[in-house]
């Protein structure tokens, strides 16, 4: 049949099964929102504030779902907002489709209006990026996109497409997409007979678990790879829910602010087993004496993590939930009894601090997990208040905790929390910001209202840029350039401007009723909570530290 260029992407992203897209119309693309009104009772078109907050929205969505996010801008600045998203995901291997709209291809080098190599700026952030000058390569770049964004480690890729493109006539022949193999071709048998030999050698294992697992939907053979060796288990902050967190093995974070059972235990083990882990530098600190006393497992899908951060003495290449199902199918059941009682001492001995008496970030997030039971799906930015909540909210459940981990992005929550809604419109989300972060994206607060999206936006409100503080407080001698926020904005009253339901918390007897409250009125809510600020996230390993000395805030009133 013939189709125009805008007809075929819809026709494409049906074939792909996407019923919900991101996006900001503009001059470049009017030709595939006039499609997408011919298309709108199959396609659903979330108009976002900004196009940042669309490629949040689409790599929040992905994420929460484990499909495809796909975003909409128009050229030149439109697609330039969308490269933060864009990087967001790149540096955590989240599958979405960015697809742009450029000048005509007459147009194209003159500095048109609107002009920009969106695919040459976006190149070194995506798996994939291209321009599409001839409609009959349309759908074809369609189906690579969507692919390469699925295979092997997952990531982003950019389609630009010329104006004239998407008002060209072609033949369009629809495509049944075939189903996304899982990689296989590199698992060795080598490879896991030597993994299997150290596996039962071991007698202090360490489980290190990180995004890799979640995104593979190995959960459940990780969870019987731990029980199978009888070994303690940390994860990264991209790993976080990718095993029960109740569940007695597990040790908390690791690195710059994991606990000190974790840290501990992985520079005292013997094997430590990275399963979906690119060891960076937050989680190792130093890696010279990062677990120096271990070998080192990893099992990882993208050969070029390995040795690339740590030197690791084996590796299983593949996809993990393969990998894990034959390991744990020869692995016989292992027995470590006097290594998890020294582990599940240290957790004795070094329990996080959560005071009770004072308005906190943990206290806050403690609450919000007991209220939750843990089954929530939680958003954040970045800073302290993403550290308190990988630190204190029990996650139960894969796909629950949507934060920037590599890129470290402020302004992330917001459109994240409105892709997790769409995505999984039955459960309970919860974005939990700071102040400075939420500054950044907060007009995403007029998509939420205006979509009426029962999302509960928490503000840890401590009126200065409370990681940086922190760091000039430890390292800088306390010399507050630029940190102190001290204005004169009512969280309050912006949420009820854009049509939210607005609170204050001030007192720790207020959290949970408050918190009750807030989720059980399923509209969407802010919650502002005034929390002092000088409150630090401990412990901490000094950059470039050796992650055994992470130290406390008890550590640092005895050195002075």
């Amino acid at each position: 049949m013939q189709l125009t260029g805008s007809q075929i992407i819809m026709e494409c992203l049906l074939e792909q099964g996407v019923d919900t897209i991101f996006g900001y119309p503009g001059g470049a693309v009017l030709n595939i929102y006039d499609a997408l009104y011919e298309y709108s009772d199959r396609i659903h078109h979330v108009l976002t504030s900004h196009e940042q907050g669309a490629s949040h929205a689409a790599d929040g969505y992905a994420r929460a779902t484990g499909k495809v996010g796909v975003c909409f801008a128009t050229s030149g600045p439109g697609a330039t907002n969308l490269v933060t998203g864009i990087a967001t995901a790149y540096m955590d291997s989240i599958p979405v489709v960015a697809i742009t709209g450029n000048v005509a291809v007459g147009a194209l080098g003159k500095d048109s209006f609107q002009e920009i190599d969106i695919a040459g700026v976006t190149m070194p952030i995506t798996k994939y990026s291209t321009i599409i000058k001839d409609v009959r390569e349309l759908a074809p770049a369609i189906r690579k996109a969507f692919r390469l964004a699925q295979t092997g480690r997952p990531g982003p890729v950019l389609l630009d497409v010329t104006k004239d493109v998407t008002a060209a006539v072609t033949e369009f022949y629809p495509v049944e997409p075939d189903p996304v193999p899982r990689q296989s071709h590199t698992i060795r048998q080598a490879d896991l007979d030597q993994a299997l030999e150290m596996l039962e050698a071991a007698e202090r294992p360490f489980v290190f678990a990180g995004g890799g697992v979640i995104s593979s939907g190995a959960s459940e053979e990780l969870t019987e790879l731990v029980h199978r060796l009888d070994a303690p288990i940390t994860c990264s902050l991209m790993g976080q829910g990718a095993l029960d967190q109740a569940d007695e093995a597990y040790t908390g974070m690791l690195g710059m602010h994991g606990t000190k059972t974790s840290n501990l235990g992985v520079t005292a083990c013997d094997l430590l087993i990275g399963v979906g882990v690119r060891f960076s530098d937050r989680c190792t600190g130093d890696p010279k004496t990062f677990a120096h006393h271990a070998k080192i497992l990893q099992l990882d899908v993208d050969e070029a993590e390995v040795n690339k951060n740590v030197h690791v003495d084996a590796a299983v290449i593949g996809d993990l939930k393969l990998v894990l199902q034959k390991l744990n199918a020869r692995l016989k059941q292992q027995h470590h009894p006097e290594w998890n009682e020294k582990i599940q001492g240290l957790k004795k001995q070094y329990p996080l601090a959560c005071p009770e008496d004072v308005l906190t970030g943990p206290y806050v997030i403690r609450k919000l997990s007991e209220i939750t039971q843990g089954n929530a799906i939680i958003t954040t930015d970045v800073g302290q208040h993403q550290m308190w909540t990988a630190q204190f909210y029990t996650f139960r459940k894969p796909r629950t905790f949507l934060s920037s981990g590599g890129l470290g992005t402020m302004g992330y929550g917001v459109g994240a929390s409105i892709g997790a809604k769409f995505g999984r419109p039955e459960e309970l989300v919860v974005d939990i910001s700071g102040d400075g972060c939420f500054r950044m994206n907060m007009n995403e607060l007029a998509t939420i209202t205006r979509n009426d999206l029962p999302i509960v936006t928490i503000i840890l409100n401590n009126h200065v840029l409370g990681m940086v503080r922190q760091w000039q407080t430890l390292f800088y001698g306390k010399r507050y350039s630029q940190t102190i926020v001290e204005d004169k904005v009512d969280f309050v009253k912006v949420a009820e401007a854009m049509g939210a339901k607005g609170y204050r918390i001030t007192k720790p007897e207020e959290v949970e009723p408050v918190l009750r409250e807030a989720i059980g009125l399923r509209q969407p809510v802010v919650v502002e909570c005034v929390i002092q600020n000088d409150d630090k996230v401990f412990p901490m390993v000094a950059p470039g530290g050796n992650i055994e000395e992470a130290f406390s805030e008890e550590d640092l009133e005895e050195k002075e």
